[in-house]
């Protein structure tokens, strides 16, 4: 039986300025809606924050930037955030942009226990900047390390009491890897059901890696919506 948290707030409370997370999530799809606002709530301070993006303005990681509770973001993607944007402008957020891949490779490293591994993405450019590089076969790559993280926030759609989590089409996206690469990985699921209620062959993520599950309502925003006009056009 894995611990079950009351709110997003008892999920995240254990989490102490300065700590290190990785959030789940590819824009505002798959990311832990109530664990993120139980950050807001607790306001913990100089959080480094591993995820693909930084949410919106007014929702995701977005709220924790604009209560300057990030201190560090480390992702592939500014994305709809003008608060984000701001604030690196202005140098009050320090930012590690990585190649998409890279990033998902440097966190699925990080929970197979390799520390670092050679890559072709980003050489000769500014990403490879101070980095060690070498030739194989001809072609020159260059050394990333493997990302790993205090605590993991990730979100699935079916978790049952042991831990077990199966996640929802494209919201799958980060979230397994992370799952793994946290030293604590805390899963907001919509329902948790008992153990044996999942199919075994149907399992993303098995429990031993997840320390406690919260069930909690999704809002499901959209990120960008596109209409069509009267007319079909």
């Amino acid at each position: 039986m894995k611990e079950q948290y009351r709110d997003g707030y008892d999920a995240v409370s254990e989490i102490v300025d300065g700590s290190t997370l990785m959030v789940g999530g590819f824009g505002l799809v798959g990311i832990p809606e109530q664990m993120i606002l139980g950050l807001v709530e607790s306001g913990v301070k100089n959080l480094t924050v591993i995820s693909n993006n930084c949410g919106v303005d007014d929702w995701g990681l977005g709220l924790l930037l604009k209560n300057h509770q990030i201190k560090k973001m480390i992702g592939s993607y500014v994305g709809e955030n003008k608060e984000f944007e701001r604030q690196v402008l202005s140098g009050e957020l320090e930012v590690e942009l990585i190649p998409q891949g890279t990033l998902a490779e440097r966190i699925r490293a990080g929970g197979a226990g390799i520390p670092a591994f050679y890559t072709p993405a980003g050489v000769g450019t500014n990403v490879a900047e101070g980095k060690e590089t070498r030739m194989f076969d001809g072609k020159e790559y260059v050394l990333e390390h493997a990302l790993c993280a205090d605590y993991s926030l990730i979100r699935a759609c079916y978790g049952d009491d042991s831990g077990n989590l199966i996640y929802n089409k494209t919201a799958r996206n980060f979230n397994p890897m992370m799952a793994v690469s946290g030293k604590v990985t805390m899963a907001e699921v919509e329902k948790i059901v008992a153990t044996g209620d999942l199919n075994a062959d149907q399992i993303h993520t098995p429990g031993i890696y997840v320390q406690g599950l919260l069930e909690a309502k999704q809002e499901k925003r959209i990120e960008r919506k596109t209409v069509r006009n009267g007319s079909g056009e």
